[in-house]
């Protein structure tokens, strides 16, 4: 996809072409009337983002197709697209899983071009209407608002305005966004580390050498993914304060969904004791636990949303890991790959937190650690060392120039419990003050502290529809 030079202002500048600000475009694309968007992206394609770059087959998504549909009328669109995609031999390697399509994960690169099919329908359905879509290649490292619009200001200095701005950013994976830390210290971590899915530098490391990684999530199973095809072969330390790791991923049955039919539940405390006991009938009945853990996804927004500060501090420093490892599972594969390192003894997985990370030495990178229930830091030293923490939501440690910028402009404040950013329901921005922005909304990511679970891909889709038409109503 070649990027479009823009010719004058837009009506809409979106700020980041990885999902969520592809899915608004095709929703603004497909409603009627005229408009001119204008999406500033500095990869070279759209709707790729941080999540959808992967290039190898081994990264795959973590729901399977019938979840990850990015139409939210159509349930089922991305497994119609990926039927005829394996049809035409776009991937011969999906009979590996042995499973019917809608319970295939695909690999989150065919994943990409799944969604830039449909941008691509969209512009056509615009372009009957006037409407366009262009792709301005660069990074935005600043934004000004006044009673005319949105102003941005770009790295190589272009000027963009337009009358409504949309912070679509993404995700900012830990290991790959620098940090500011509240006390002035160097972000070390990342210095030291190697990227999780880069698989070419990987392929440089000593393959019997060993490896270190810090956080257990699904970064973490990404990089075992990445070290597995690079042709590791050497033993692997996994360290996270609780070391738990994520459960698989599998296709239960359906469950009744209890929570529609009890709207008395309202803390977590409350929700916890009422899933335990759902999960215990359906291990009684000899149904996967899976399966009424499920049906509690489509009313988080609610909880979470009426629950008070107190409640989402006690959720978040008690109960988030579990929520994490039981809720955002592991693709089949990806947990076949971890069983398989375990039994065969290459990988360990420690109950420790990062305490430093040390100068590399003797071509080893050496870290301190304090193991649970223990007082005093211990040196561990390895081969390599992979920052698998996760997503950094906190915007005040995102070492980023447009960050920074929204907030010492006072234009964005940190979401509840310093999860993203502020806004109100409908993801228009709150400013310092706590004034409801009619000119910048956000969606996707950025509205973490706002609704808990905000990246998934059918969160996404079902902002992107509400927010389009929002602006199209303005």
């Amino acid at each position: 996809m070649t990027p479009d030079t823009p010719q004058s202002d837009a009506d809409i500048l979106i700020v980041g072409g990885g999902l969520s600000g592809t899915m608004l475009a095709v929703q603004l694309l497909r409603l009627p009337g005229q408009r001119r968007v204008l999406i500033v992206e500095s990869r070279s394609e759209l709707g790729r983002g941080e999540a959808y770059s992967a290039t190898e087959l081994g990264h795959t998504l973590n729901g399977n197709a019938a979840r990850m549909s990015v139409d939210p009328d159509d349930p089922d669109d991305l497994t119609c697209w990926l039927s005829d995609f394996i049809a035409a031999g776009g991937w011969p390697e999906s009979d590996v899983q042995h499973v019917p399509v809608a319970e295939l994960f695909p690999p989150r690169g065919i994943f990409g071009l799944y969604v830039q099919q449909r941008l691509a329908e969209a512009r056509a359905v615009g372009a009957h209407q006037g409407s366009s879509v262009e792709h301005v290649r660069g990074e935005v490292i600043d934004l000004q608002s006044d009673a005319s619009g949105i102003h941005l200001t770009l790295t190589d200095k272009t000027q963009l305005s337009g009358r409504f701005g949309v912070l679509a950013t993404g995700m900012f994976a830990a290991a790959r966004t620098p940090q500011r830390h509240p006390d002035g210290k160097t972000d070390t971590l990342n210095a030291a580390a190697v990227d999780p899915w880069d698989v070419e530098a990987m392929r440089q490391l000593d393959p019997q050498g060993r490896v270190l990684i810090i956080g257990s999530g699904l970064t973490m199973v990404d990089a075992l993914v990445s070290l597995e095809q690079a042709g590791h072969r050497g033993p692997i330390d996994v360290f996270s304060r609780h070391g738990l790791l994520p459960h698989v991923r599998r296709q239960p049955p359906g469950w009744p969904d209890f929570l529609a039919a009890d709207h008395g539940i309202r803390s977590p405390r409350q929700l916890v004791r009422a899933l335990r006991e759902q999960c215990e009938q359906a291990n009684s009945q000899g149904i996967d636990w899976q399966s009424p853990l499920d049906t509690v996804r489509a009313h988080i927004p609610r909880l979470w949303s009426q629950a008070t500060d107190r409640q989402r501090r006690q959720f978040i420093r008690h109960l988030r890991p579990w929520w994490e490892s039981h809720h955002h599972r592991s693709p089949p594969l990806s947990a076949q790959l971890l069983d398989r390192l375990q039994h065969e003894g290459r990988l360990n997985v420690h109950a420790a937190s990062l305490q430093a990370v040390g100068n590399r030495e003797a071509g080893q990178v050496r870290i301190s650690l304090r193991y649970r229930g223990e007082n005093q830091p211990i040196e561990v030293s390895g081969e390599a060392l992979i920052n698998s923490t996760g997503i950094q939501y906190d915007w005040r440690r995102v070492d980023r120039a447009l960050p920074k910028q929204l907030l010492a402009r006072g234009l964005i404040q940190p979401g509840p419990l310093a999860l993203g950013i502020a806004a109100d329901p409908g993801g228009a921005v709150l400013d310092a003050k706590g004034q409801v922005c009619d000119r910048l909304f956000a969606l996707g990511p950025p509205l973490r502290g706002l609704w808990w679970e905000s990246t998934a891909v059918t969160d996404v889709a079902l902002q992107a529809k509400a927010l389009a038409a929002r602006l199209v109503a303005l």
